[in-house]
């Protein structure tokens, strides 16, 4: 029984690896994508990149998670069928942002030399 029960933990960890690793792939250098984006001087680039940055990061991931897996078949658009990739789009997205407010706070704090 106690073998059983750490068979399917162990299952589940690596599970929780893969969306980790594949999360930090896609994540980091979007995030910079993004940075440069909310830092560009075309002001209207600016203006939507911050704005989707500010409510991406101010809504629960659990929302982010059904939109993105239910929210394309509500639009008439093709849905996603595997949740493990709407999981890795959800929180790509989701930590991309969060990685493109440390990247920007970085790159503004270095001064001009």
């Amino acid at each position: 029984m106690f073998f059983d029960i750490l068979f399917q933990l162990c299952e589940g960890f690596a599970v929780t690896l893969e969306i980790f690793a594949l999360t930090l792939l896609f994540a980091l250098p979007l995030g910079l994508v993004v940075a440069f984006g909310s830092m560009s001087k075309f002001k209207p680039l600016k203006i939507l990149v911050r704005g989707f940055v500010w409510i991406i990061r101010g809504t629960p991931l659990m929302l982010q998670l059904l939109i993105v897996y239910y929210g394309p078949g509500l639009i008439g658009l093709p849905s996603i069928r595997e949740p493990m990739v709407a999981v890795i789009i959800a929180f790509a997205v989701n930590y991309a942002c969060y990685f493109s407010e440390i990247y920007r706070g970085g790159i503004e704090s270095v001064p001009k030399g």
